[in-house]
């Protein structure tokens, strides 16, 4: 009796512990950088500048959204005069996406329900995911870039005040 009683316990604090991690990723996270590596020569790429701006937001319902921009976008003059290579680069310099999560452990999956790029919609993105403080660092498993080599990324957030 005592010894189910002890598992009851361990069980509750276990749980209690991993809502507890789910409840501190809530809220708005800003992006501080976003980096790449490439696995097989370390080189090391800010995709999108040393200062990118961005916004990831865990909501309590379950659900999720981020924007990822590049530092120094084009900010056209007029939108009904754009060329075909401005809309491309103002597209090559954005992630945007929204849908649901769910945490298991170290590790978030955004099941994406819109975004930016038809390729991500439907998909599931699975990211690991560590909290320091006010900080939380996202980073990919090894992936194919768009370049053919395997890479990974890592992404720090500040928790937004």
């Amino acid at each position: 009796m005592k010894a189910a009683a002890l598992v009851g316990v361990l069980v509750l604090a276990t749980s209690l512990g991993a809502n507890a991690q789910v409840e501190q990723l809530y809220g708005t996270w800003r992006l501080l950088s976003y980096t790449r590596t490439v696995v097989g020569t370390g080189e090391s790429v800010d995709i999108f500048g040393k200062a990118p701006h961005g916004f990831l937001t865990y909501g309590g319902d379950g659900r999720m959204s981020a924007i990822i921009v590049g530092e120094n976008r084009p900010k056209p003059s007029d939108l009904a005069k754009l060329t075909d290579q401005e809309r491309a680069e103002l597209f090559k310099t954005v992630i945007a996406y929204a849908g649901t999560f769910k945490v298991d452990g170290s590790r978030v999956t955004h099941n994406v329900n819109i975004s930016w790029n038809e390729n991500w919609t439907g998909t599931v993105q699975v990211r690991n995911f560590r909290l320091e403080g006010r900080r939380l660092i996202i980073s990919t498993d090894q992936q194919i870039g768009v370049d053919g080599r395997q890479v990974t990324s890592v992404l720090t957030w500040e928790k937004a005040q």
